[in-house]
């Protein structure tokens, strides 16, 4: 990870250069025609440096971030501001009169540059992982299921950067785990988890919920652990609650974590709703040549109606009507009865990868998600929204369970965390577990992260069948 780190911050002091070099360029033609003037070039070239001081101080080369994307980028725009306000104070504190025009392109041009050219790295860090290079080595210490589930996610998803290279388990599991679980081998038991992650050369222990780690052993834990400087993660029992949903507050000394409620109406509701419907509007006015062009294709086919309606079961339980392009054959349903044996899903969904039913040419629309695109008029009729739980049918929504239930509090979407994360190569549990953490931790943010994932999902066509 060194060599990344180095990475990024020759990526910054070639973004500081690149801006003070536009910036000097576009806002004076001749550069030391004046006295006054040349500031701005001796400004120029010490801004590499300052940039990339204003970015180490935002946190943007801590370790524990890179990778992440989201918070990575977030310290990048927080450096901007910071460096901004740095430039803005120091010039009326000594009484220089700064060119704006020099200053709004430098800057913004500095952190425009970073991102780009962090973001190309970060998907070479991502490739790397995906072939089993530059990962941290965990110690998973907890119950054997949390630790199992831990295992297969990291699995699923290397692009975190997290390998687990061992476990540490309570006394009474060890006999039952035996030697290797799901090919990590078992370290011994928590008390000896600072130990084990030294033997095993791992960078981190993560600490799962379990009601034996309590404050006193993790204490304990720490202390061991800062000897060798191995990182230590805590999963805390609320894992599906989001940051922002959680602040600490210390009362009578004690550090009590204050969960807020999911916002399920209100203000920026409303503006997710306008902000859905004028996109899709868009959207639709702007694929018009697609959409038709796929119409006529499926229609040239086999004869059959280029659309599909079907009930879904929205928001609240309401049922209405989805468009989709058929990509079966037509009466497609009722042949579906007689395959139930063959379903390759588990949970209440019906889902086979060589559905005999699907047509030629309706598996490229499905690999690549054009099939979905007649939804945006569910999204202007203000059915669906563009980013939400996937809308189930009336006869899944009739098996669901309580807590199931709770992904109808919102409009269904076009795309969500599901479709980011596996598509149909997801279990049901897994996919009701990604509904509902979006239902509790919805925000515009969480949105446009997920909008921008769908595009390299629907791009690779992966678990789309």
């Amino acid at each position: 990870m060194r060599s990344y780190v180095r990475g990024l911050r020759w990526i910054d002091a070639g973004a500081g250069v690149l801006a003070g070099a536009s910036a000097l360029q576009t806002r004076f033609a001749h550069p030391l025609d004046t006295p006054s003037e040349g500031w701005y070039l001796l400004f120029s070239l010490v801004l590499p440096a300052l940039w990339m001081l204003a970015v180490a101080l935002s946190g943007g080369y801590a370790r524990r971030f890179i990778g992440q994307g989201t918070e990575e980028f977030r310290r990048v725009l927080s450096a901007g501001t910071v460096l901004t306000a740095a430039v803005a104070i120091c010039a009326y504190a000594v009484r220089v009169d700064v060119a704006r025009g020099y200053v709004l392109l430098a800057l913004p041009t500095a952190v425009a540059a970073s991102l780009v050219m962090r973001y190309a790295w970060r998907k070479r860090l991502h490739r790397l992982r995906a072939r089993g290079r530059c990962m941290r080595g965990v110690v998973a210490v907890g119950h054997l299921e949390s630790a199992r589930e831990l295992i297969l996610r990291f699995r699923r998803e290397p692009y975190h950067g997290m390998r687990v290279m061992g476990l540490c388990l309570p006394g009474h599991q060890l006999r039952q785990a035996g030697e290797e679980v799901d090919g990590c081998p078992v370290l011994g038991a928590f008390d000896g988890a600072a130990e084990a992650a030294e033997r095993s050369g791992a960078d981190t222990v993560a600490v799962l919920s379990c009601p034996e780690m309590d404050g006193t052993e993790l204490r304990r834990l720490a202390w061991r652990l800062e000897k060798s400087g191995t990182d230590l993660t805590v999963a805390p029992a609320l894992m599906e609650v989001a940051g922002p949903r959680t602040t600490i507050r210390p009362v009578a000394g004690l550090p009590l974590l204050h969960v807020e409620h999911p916002e399920l109406a209100g203000a920026r509701r409303a503006v997710k709703g306008l902000f859905d419907r004028a996109a899709a509007a868009l959207a639709l006015v702007v694929l018009a040549p697609l959409l038709l062009g796929l119409a006529v294709l499926i229609r040239a086919r086999d004869r059959g109606p280029a659309l599909f309606r079907q009930t879904r079961v929205g928001k609240d339980g309401v049922q209405f009507t989805l468009y989709k392009f058929r990509t079966m054959v037509a009466g497609a349903e009722d042949l579906k009865g007689g395959l139930r044996l063959a379903n390759e899903h588990d949970g209440v969904l019906f889902k086979m990868r060589r559905d005999p039913r699907v047509t030629a040419f309706g598996g490229w629309l499905r690999r690549y998600s054009l099939d979905e695109l007649p939804q945006l008029l569910n999204v202007v009729r203000g059915d669906m929204s563009l980013v939400g739980p996937r809308p189930p049918l009336p006869e899944e929504v009739a098996r669901y369970g309580r807590d199931v239930r709770r992904r109808l509090v919102v409009k269904p979407g076009m795309t969500g965390l599901w479709q980011v994360s596996g598509r149909s190569d997801l279990s049901w549990e897994e996919s009701v577990r990604l509904d509902l953490r979006y239902v509790e931790n919805w925000s515009l943010t969480l949105d446009v992260q997920i909008l921008w994932k769908t595009w390299s999902a629907v791009v690779r066509g992966a678990g789309a069948y």
